[in-house]
């Protein structure tokens, strides 16, 4: 068990469990609805998964979370309780204190594999086309292992791929991963960023035009950069690029 605070505060109390490194983006996954054990682990992709385990058990124990058969009778699965519920605008709140307040990232926070699962998790389906869609995506800036990734839509179904589905692909898509990033998080204008060329795309000139209502882009990114620093000005600035392009 974690180390306590000595304190009957109940801030105190609920920080033995929800404070530990890890502990609150597990419960994060929980709430976007990832259940199985390797879905969970690939919305945490730099967590190892024995301390995804190690996570889990705890939330367990605290009544956070539950492990339950799969109605598949294949395996199990992992769901929030109502205490572990009543997390979800505590965690919404962090996040979006997070998106204004936090400090700007380094290149250290620049994880491919994160930004990958958020995107599967936001895809607009329903701007897409009917059948299978292919997306390659492809990021400069990221380790040699981990440039490469595949979004499959199959009629509302995302799947995220590490290695290349099989099927052929009908959008590539290439750039930065810092400026794409940028762009996930409202800091730049994902359009405009097409337009000049910063990120790119390859395939049917329908597709590359319908690829911005594709993008839900972060659930966070309506909201405004507070903190002083560098994401601060290169939000405002794209702002007022957008503005003026508006006029």
């Amino acid at each position: 068990m974690p180390r306590g605070y000595g304190q009957y505060c109940p801030l105190s109390l609920a920080l033995e469990v929800l404070g530990e490194r890890w502990t609150m983006l597990v419960v994060s996954r929980l709430a976007d609805g990832c259940r199985r054990f390797n879905e969970i682990h690939r919305g945490v992709p730099r967590m190892s998964a024995s301390l995804l385990s190690q996570r889990l058990a705890q939330l367990e124990h605290a009544g956070i979370a539950e492990r339950r058969k799969a109605a598949s009778g294949r395996g199990h699965e992992y769901h929030l309780t109502a205490a572990g519920r009543e997390l979800e605008p505590i965690i919404m709140d962090l996040a979006v204190w997070g998106q204004r307040w936090a400090r700007d990232m380094t290149t250290d926070d620049l994880d491919p594999g994160f930004l990958v699962w958020s995107m599967h998790v936001r895809l607009n389906t329903d701007a897409m086309p009917a059948g299978r869609t292919v997306m390659e995506f492809e990021f400069t800036g990221a380790p040699p292992d981990c440039r490469r990734f595949w979004l499959v839509n199959k009629d509302g179904i995302v799947e995220m791929c590490l290695k290349h589905p099989g099927y052929e692909v009908d959008l590539k898509v290439m750039s930065d991963l810092r400026r794409f990033i940028e762009a996930w998080r409202g800091f730049r204008e994902l359009r405009q960023e097409i337009a000049n060329g910063a990120i790119r795309l390859e395939g049917p000139s329908h597709l590359q035009k319908a690829f911005p209502d594709w993008m839900a882009l972060s659930m966070l990114a309506p909201y405004e950069r507070c903190r002083p620093g560098a994401e601060r000005v290169l939000a405002q600035s794209g702002n007022l690029g957008t503005s003026k392009a508006a006029e």
